[in-house]
């Protein structure tokens, strides 16, 4: 018999398709899942601004596993039940070496951040498909390094966005180089994402599920990229999209239909509300 009651679902390139929106087919089977007395929870690298579109139109949705890990929201009580930021410290040392590559900055706490003359190109560190959801939801500094030193402010993630993979190999040796305690994930083509040392969106998904006194092995994870490994390995059952990276593909339990084609739909339907419980992989 099937006892799973959670499924986690990352949204780029997994709950999201090639436009960046979720398919009717997709919200519907969501809301089979709501009305089977399932929990539906996104866990995703974006924060609460960059959701709020999302959040509006997903049925029953209420709690977040959000920032790679960093925070854990409920939308219901509007409240956050787990955060971890980054030190300051370590901060201001990761905004130098994207200096170094010049690099775009990206601060993720509960507002995104971003400096004005970067944020405009956005196309030129391989991230043009945010264009406009960033024109509307960023907060817009002149030099975003300059503001931080003179008033440090909250940082759940760092995201450095390069213009190349070989930019982005060299902030990596030099972050290493450094010896700095931070968690890292490679994204998108050429992105880097930063995490206070130890946090990723497994931790997320098992302080939510403390808080929810559920155990792991009834959860599912649903992802793509890198950044979701965790969640994978942390859920009971992992399920890595069609178009997921082979290294996702190759730890998961199962492979659903890509992100075009209502692969978290078939998750839900074929994984979450099935009768008969796959095993997850030993």
């Amino acid at each position: 018999m099937n006892n799973y009651q959670l499924i986690a679902f990352d949204m780029d390139g997994t709950l999201l398709n090639s436009d960046k929106q979720i398919s009717p087919e997709t919200l519907n089977a969501i809301k089979r899942a709501g009305d089977a007395g399932k929990t539906v929870i996104l866990c995703t690298g974006r924060n609460l601004a960059e959701l709020n579109a999302f959040t509006e139109i997903i049925p029953g949705l209420r709690y977040l596993d959000c920032v790679s890990g960093a925070c854990v929201y409920d939308l219901k009580e509007k409240k956050t039940l787990y955060s971890q930021a980054l030190d300051p410290g370590i901060v201001k040392k990761l905004m130098e070496f994207a200096l170094e590559e010049e690099a775009m900055i990206h601060v993720l706490s509960e507002r995104s951040i971003v400096q004005r003359d970067q944020q405009s190109h956005m196309a030129d560190f391989h991230m043009g498909i945010y264009q406009t959801m960033f024109d509307k939801i960023t907060d817009k500094l002149e030099n975003i390094y300059n503001s931080f030193c003179q008033e440090p402010f909250p940082v759940l993630k760092l995201n450095l966005y390069h213009k190349d993979e070989y930019s982005r190999a060299r902030t990596v040796e030099r972050i290493k180089a450094a010896g700095l305690e931070t968690a890292l994930a490679l994204a998108e083509s050429t992105s880097l994402e930063c995490s206070a040392k130890g946090i990723d969106k497994g931790v997320g998904l098992k302080k939510l599920c403390e808080h929810l006194r559920l155990p792991l092995e009834q959860t599912i994870a649903v992802g793509d990229a890198d950044n979701d490994t965790m969640a994978l390995k942390t859920a009971g059952l992992s399920i890595a999209m069609g178009n997921a990276t082979e290294p996702v593909k190759a730890l998961a339990d199962v492979i659903v239909a890509d992100c075009d084609h209502n692969g978290c739909a078939e998750a839900i339907d074929k994984y979450l509300l099935a009768e008969n419980r796959p095993q997850k992989q030993v």
